[in-house]
């Protein structure tokens, strides 16, 4: 199975470089040179201006992407769970159609709303909530991320949410919000351990996961396909947390975070002897390896997004309101 995609740039702290006005936390050196201790200083991640720069690169790249089918024209703009689901789909494309996208329709991003964050040290980040013209009257709620001054804004989660349940966002005078410890014990679930939480909630149930689509209803769903006639189905549920699979979040109102965070999923289909497995469809076929004989194994990367309720509040239980999965890999034995 595939491994971790780890960061494609090295990371690096700016030691001498001109900024925008905005970065205050500069000192003139005797050479004259400005040095940036952005590794120190509580700075917003960007300017609303570099962040509506950022979706539009992205929603351009994205487009010529998934018009030719070619990974390669939006690889500089997607990273983390975004890029193992985008690059996936866009090698299956490909294959099915070399000449490009035949069903191709441009990907517009309207009505956006930035929640960008004031913290010290890299990666920098900021949540775009907005309007697609696809996918109903869900709101699409991006995470860039860049790791230097110099880095192209990255797309590394996408998720879709009913406009209800996105939150308010704590935020200071100036609008700028705040970032919430991957560590933190003021929460339910710390944000770094919210993964494996939820892969040993869909593996065993339990109470820390309110019911809905993306957990009850998602274990319920997979329990009834487990056994079917002639075929049986295997779930395996991995966390995904370093590099760029790390989660991000931010400090909503009530106290408590808005998280998103990444999984890997296996699904196994065994035929019993003398049956075979299910046709798999041409996508499917294009990212598998090997020959389906009596059994199929497909590899998911999903990115979630959950309301992370303040440590002893309510009943304490993290609310999934999204969900995005995609193919990412396939296995034939």
């Amino acid at each position: 199975m595939s491994q971790d995609r780890g960061p494609r740039r090295p990371r690096r702290l700016e030691k001498c470089a001109l900024i925008s006005a905005s970065a205050t936390a500069l000192s003139l050196t005797a050479s004259g040179c400005v040095v940036v201790h952005g590794e120190r200083e509580v700075l917003p991640a960007a300017t609303r201006a570099e962040a509506a720069k950022a979706l539009e690169q992205f929603t351009t790249a994205y487009n010529r992407a998934d018009k030719a089918y070619d990974a390669d024209l939006d690889a500089d703009h997607t990273t983390g769970a975004l890029a193992a689901i985008d690059s996936a789909r866009l090698k299956a494309g490909s294959a099915n159609h070399p000449d490009g996208n035949p069903a191709h329709e441009p990907l517009e991003l309207t009505d956006a709303e930035f929640t960008i964050p004031k913290k010290a040290g890299w990666p920098r980040w900021f949540v775009a909530d907005t309007k697609a013209n696809r996918g109903g009257d869900t709101r699409w709620l991006l995470v860039f991320t860049r790791d230097g001054l110099e880095e192209t804004w990255e797309a590394a989660y996408l998720t879709l949410v009913a406009p209800d349940k996105v939150p308010e966002f704590k935020t200071d005078e100036d609008g700028w919000a705040e970032t919430v410890a991957a560590n933190s014990t003021d929460v339910a679930v710390a944000p770094a351990g919210l993964s494996k939480s939820y892969t040993t909630y869909l593996q065993d149930g339990g109470k820390t996961f309110a019911d809905g689509v993306h957990t009850s209803s998602w274990r319920e769903l997979r329990e009834k396909r487990s056994t079917r006639p002639g075929l049986v189905t295997q779930y395996i549920d991995e966390p995904l947390t370093d590099g760029d699979y790390a989660p991000l979040a931010l400090r909503t109102k009530d106290g408590g975070a808005l998280v998103f965070f990444a999984s890997r999923h296996f699904e196994k289909q065994t035929a019993a002897r003398g049956a075979s497995v299910p046709t798999p469809n041409k996508d499917v076929l294009a990212l598998t390896d090997g020959e389906i004989k009596q059994s199929l194994t497909m590899e998911f990367v999903s990115n979630e997004v959950a309301l992370d309720p303040a440590d002893g509040s309510g009943d304490g239980q993290v609310s999934v309101l999204g969900r995005v999965q995609g193919l990412t890999a396939g296995k034939g034995e």
